[in-house]
């Protein structure tokens, strides 16, 4: 900009950068009955979540819900909590994707990565302030679910754009649509799990791959999440060299009474136990990085159940997290989402 181009009471301003934010679920500040009903509270008070009427919801979540399940998913949040850090591993696993992105984009010197969550802190709302006080013009905002639901990826658009409504001053925005077939987000769950089992001295009879579920109602209005999770686990499955018996696809965290996606991981587990099933191994492809549903659901419930019912070897293969297979699928999506503007 010419020297004197602007008034000399002019506000500073900063510009020329683009921006990248990372966006996952979200995560409670803490495992005490207040943290969790306030994070449960913006959770389910989200109608992309709970598309129920709010005249009969709303009883029921402030009457029943936010008295009750707080101290119960508090302890379960207790068993999964990274005690050094003093949070949830989601928020330690987020912060460090961001952390690494940035370190892997540094040739493109005008572009700033950040992370937020779309329940709890860092907000998107705060982290698109952020952002742009940073200079950044454009932004791409990256819901860290490879499979598209409404429940997860158009709420977090929703919640950008809600911010945007409030701003005089809008910088543009990119949504990073879902890449559940994404050549190198394959490659990398087949070499997790081809990684994971070499670690074992048994071989699953049985590996599912256990992808959180959505009420079938949401399916029939039209929602794409359950046709993405099966081509991703028909392109592993393939990728595997596997028969479609020894690896299968189920669902698991329902929630309420409606019927949800089915077959039901929990069921599953159970029932391949009861049936004469000794070996199984779970996988989650639909979570970025391992949280409550994965750690505290799968690999200590899933696990228990599994035993319990005469099951003798049980492993959860992890998520992807922030390992280099893990980094080099988000990396390969924002480089194809960034073309044009860096």
């Amino acid at each position: 900009m010419m020297p004197g181009a602007l008034p000399a009471d002019h506000p500073k301003v900063a510009f020329g950068k683009v921006g990248v934010l990372l966006v996952n679920l979200g995560t409670p500040d803490g495992t005490d009955k207040a943290s969790m009903r306030r994070y449960l509270e913006e959770f389910l008070t989200d109608r992309r979540v709970i598309e129920w009427s709010r005249l009969f919801w709303y009883p029921i979540l402030y009457g029943i819900v936010l008295n009750r399940r707080p101290a119960k998913v508090g302890k379960a949040y207790e068993t999964i909590w990274n005690k050094e850090r003093n949070e949830s591993y989601l928020r330690t696993y987020t912060r460090s994707q961001g952390e690494l992105m940035a370190e892997r984009l540094k040739d493109l010197p005008n572009v700033v990565v950040d992370w937020g969550m779309r329940y709890g802190n860092p907000s998107i709302a705060s982290r698109i302030e952020a952002l742009q006080a940073a200079g950044c013009e454009r932004i791409v905002l990256f819901p860290l679910y490879p499979q598209y639901a409404a429940a997860t990826t158009a709420t977090v658009n929703d919640k950008a754009f809600e911010k945007l409504q409030k701003m005089r001053w809008q910088p543009a925005i990119r949504t990073v649509p879902p890449y559940h077939d994404e050549p190198a987000y394959i490659e990398a769950l087949a070499n997790s799990i081809t990684a994971h089992l070499a670690t074992l001295d048994w071989e699953p009879e049985v590996v599912l791959a256990s992808f959180h579920g959505i009420p079938q109602s949401y399916f029939k209005a039209g929602d794409p999440y359950h046709c993405q999770c099966m081509k991703t686990a028909r392109l592993v499955r393939e990728k595997l060299g596997w028969s479609k018996e020894k690896f299968r696809v189920t669902f698991q965290s329902r929630f309420g009474p409606e019927e949800w996606l089915q077959p039901y991981t929990d069921k599953t587990v159970e029932e391949l136990a009861k049936t004469g099933t000794k070996r199984i191994a779970v996988l989650n492809p639909g979570f970025v990085s391992d949280c409550l549903e994965t750690l505290e659901e799968i690999a200590e419930q899933a696990k228990e159940s599994f035993e319990h019912n005469g099951g003798e070897h049980f492993t959860h293969i992890p998520c992807l997290n922030d390992s280099v297979d893990g980094m080099n699928v988000l990396e390969t999506v924002l480089r194809r989402e960034l073309q044009g503007w860096v």
